[in-house]
């Protein structure tokens, strides 16, 4: 229940699991202009230390959510952490550019058992008054992890090595794996499925995936993170153009507002938990929405205003829908996250790249028109997800 010392620990563990798992993932994006340099390689090139990464681990995901239903959720994902944490270091010391790109993609690899299994986790032993907060958390911590190994490691890189600054990393997030295990509590709630084979996943994806209101926290899924990779991934082209001139150190300080994200994701659990799932989720499409317009404006306090706004709004959506995943499912609560994490990764990969050919024939006003479509189908799909919870209280109560 919330409030107990064990829904406590439940929370700082899944914390700290988040951000190991973002931190781990995206700490090489502001080490890729060295990657070309000491490997003498091309900027597309020197990108596949994230690419190859991310691809991974939308792979993996599907696959620890299956495995966890046989292995365990808290071994599985202590395991995955300690075993990125460790090829993050191997990366730090690889001596040429294959063996590095290796490291990162079994990264990938092993980071799939993270954040699929954590929601299904929550699902299962967090009360559903409860949850909304804790799924929040767990987020934040996504967040903060996301931000501290973008510009952390950033920093770190520019006064020492970029060697150095990963190696630190991975030996925090083996700290961090440590402390993740002793504060997380065993399940009380997993059953163990003994001797199921390809037939019973595949029977499990197929089931959710009939479910029109899973369909409809997918959808969710894939188009705010597509929204909010592809404004993160032109916003310093834009910034580093003509009439700003921001240099590189300048124009990625803008992840620090990741900070306000963090407090979004508690927030907009909380909300959730007393207002109900479907009007939060809603609230997030239109703060996103907002902001995405507010960008349009020519002054650079008015763009940066409207990045932070959409980051808030993003973080809502994200949190509340990721966390109605598991409570909407029913059985199966694995596959379930799985599917949502896949969706919600193919949006990055997809949608993030897509955006650039709008930024290229139509700059910014392309990007936020692309950006904007795909905020609006979100929408709507929040609003089908409210109107099912008012027909049907079954859906109105998760």
């Amino acid at each position: 229940m919330r409030g107990s010392a064990a829904y406590r620990r439940v929370s700082l563990a899944l914390f700290a699991a988040g951000f190991a798992t973002f931190s781990l993932l995206y700490c090489v994006q502001p080490l890729l202009p060295a990657f070309a340099r000491d490997f003498r390689v091309g900027p597309a090139e020197a990108s596949l230390a994230l690419s190859l990464t991310t691809g991974f681990l939308a792979l993996a995901i599907l696959l620890a959510g299956a495995v966890s239903e046989s292995v365990g959720r808290r071994a599985l994902m202590f395991a995955s952490i300690c075993a990125a944490a460790m090829l993050g270091i191997a990366a730090a010391v690889a001596p040429d550019w294959r063996l590095l790109l290796i490291a990162r993609a079994l990264e990938g690899l092993a980071l799939g058992g993270v954040p699929a299994v954590a929601m299904a986790y929550l699902g299962e032993e967090i009360h559903p008054q409860g949850l909304g907060r804790a799924m929040g958390l767990f987020v934040a911590g996504n967040a903060f992890g996301g931000m501290t190994g973008r510009v952390g490691v950033g920093m770190l890189a520019s006064w020492s090595s970029w060697r150095v600054a990963l190696a630190s990393l991975g030996v925090l997030d083996l700290a961090i794996a440590v402390a993740f295990l002793a504060l997380l509590p065993p399940s009380r709630n997993f059953v163990r499925r003994r001797g199921v084979g390809l037939a019973f996943h595949l029977a499990a994806w197929r089931r959710h995936l009939s479910n029109g209101s899973l369909l409809a926290l997918f959808a969710v899924g894939f188009l705010v993170m597509g929204t909010f990779v592809t404004v993160y991934n032109y916003a310093g082209f834009r910034l580093e153009a003509p009439p700003y001139g921001l240099n590189q150190a300048q124009a990625s300080a803008i992840f620090v507002v990741y900070l306000f994200g963090m407090a979004a994701s508690w927030i907009a659990g909380a909300l959730a938990d007393r207002l109900g799932r479907g009007p939060v989720l809603i609230a997030g499409t239109v703060v996103a929405l907002l902001g995405l317009a507010l960008t349009l404006a020519a002054p650079l306090a008015a763009v940066v205003t409207g990045v932070v706004v959409l980051t808030i709004g993003f973080f809502i959506a994200h949190s509340v829908a990721s966390g109605w995943v598991g409570p909407m499912a029913g059985e199966g609560k694995a596959h379930a996250a799985s599917l949502y994490l896949l969706a919600y990764y193919l949006g990055s990969s997809l949608m993030g790249s897509a955006g650039g050919w709008f930024w290229v024939a139509y700059g910014w006003p392309g990007v936020a028109a692309f950006a904007g479509a795909m905020l609006a189908v979100a929408f709507l799909a929040a609003q089908r997800l409210q109107w099912a919870a008012r027909a049907d209280w079954t859906i109105g109560r998760l």
